[in-house]
């Protein structure tokens, strides 16, 4: 029978779907993931809809009435006439995503940023900022996004714009051909040099091929690093290089108590030292670091709670954080 106290979220990636039921203590009731459909708009609503109706019918939903649901996009939304903006899944973009949705699904939805829903999710006490007053958390995989949690709740901002850190340029740029970041790569928003350019997974794979390296995927260039090869440990250290420029910025800016990383690119076990080893060179202060780089807890989780609890409220659920 269903449990009246579930939460259900859907986080909307660039490859793939992911729906879940939520306890609201943030335990995972029931799962299913499929791929996203590729600059199909009207396949994406239907594939979300299947995954609902598929999660819905393991938690045993029945005749009761439709679970609300949470979607963390990979995007905003505009606060003027509430379509999806600035999406580095484009197909989105200008489109009444949570207007279509509730017409399809017939319950109300909510939307969230997907790193709003990642910093939600790792600022709970069962995540990576567990007592940490301000998370600063970051997505590093198809695309490249931040967000700000403060006290265990996202900040918005006046435009909904906070954190929209991808799409800020990398500071302290570095000269030569072998670096390529003055102006930097064009990105898929029209400006060069965002750090969505710089710092995502296709973007790593780009700039490893373009200084003459074996074409490879993400995934294929860090075994190879791991195996030895020279060019791919060039690329990963201007990877980490960059990164930590990027987020010296942030920690300059916010000096958040930690920072923590989501996405395909978390799940990379050296990020972890080389990055902290490379950001006291920019951050403004004569003494070390203190601020932990952490990778999030949750997983590829973290998306689809921090989507489901935007419900928490109205659900009677403990505040989370």
């Amino acid at each position: 029978m269903q449990d009246p106290g579930l939460l259900l979220g859907v986080d909307l990636g660039g490859t793939k779907i992911e729906c879940a039921a939520l306890r609201a203590d943030g335990g995972i009731v029931a799962r299913r993931r499929r791929p996203t459909p590729q600059g199909d708009y009207a396949a994406t609503l239907q594939a979300i809809a299947a995954s609902v109706a598929a999660v819905e019918h393991d938690v045993g939903a029945g005749a009761r009435p439709a679970l609300p649901l949470g979607v963390a996009i990979p995007g905003s939304v505009s606060p003027l006439d509430e379509r999806v903006r600035n999406a580095n899944s484009q197909v989105l973009n200008g489109q009444a995503l949570q207007r279509d949705l509730q017409a399809l699904l017939r319950r109300p939805v909510r939307l969230c940023n997907d790193a709003n829903a990642l910093a939600t999710s790792e600022a709970a006490p069962d995540g990576a900022g567990a007592g940490c007053e301000l998370v600063f958390a970051a997505i590093l995989g198809t695309g490249v996004g931040g967000a700000i949690a403060c006290r265990g709740r996202a900040v918005e901002g006046a435009n909904r714009l906070a954190g929209e850190w991808g799409h800020n340029p990398l500071p302290w740029p570095r000269a030569g051909a072998a670096w390529r970041e003055f102006p930097g790569p064009r990105c898929w928003c029209g400006q060069h040099g965002c750090l969505e350019s710089l710092l995502s997974g296709p973007a790593l794979a780009a700039d490893h091929a373009a200084l003459g390296g074996t074409p490879l995927d993400a995934a294929a260039l860090l075994q190879a690093m791991r195996d030895g090869d020279a060019a791919a440990r060039a690329s990963f250290v201007r990877y980490c290089d960059r990164l930590a420029r990027a987020l010296a910025q942030v920690i300059n800016l916010l000096d958040p108590d930690c920072i923590v990383l989501g996405g395909g690119l978390s799940n990379v076990p050296e990020l972890y030292e080389e990055v902290p080893a490379r950001w006291n060179a920019w951050v403004f202060s004569p003494q070390p670091v203190r601020t932990p780089l952490l990778r999030a807890r949750h997983g590829d989780s973290s998306g689809v709670r921090g989507a489901a609890w935007l419900w928490a409220a109205d659900a009677h659920a403990p505040r989370v954080g």
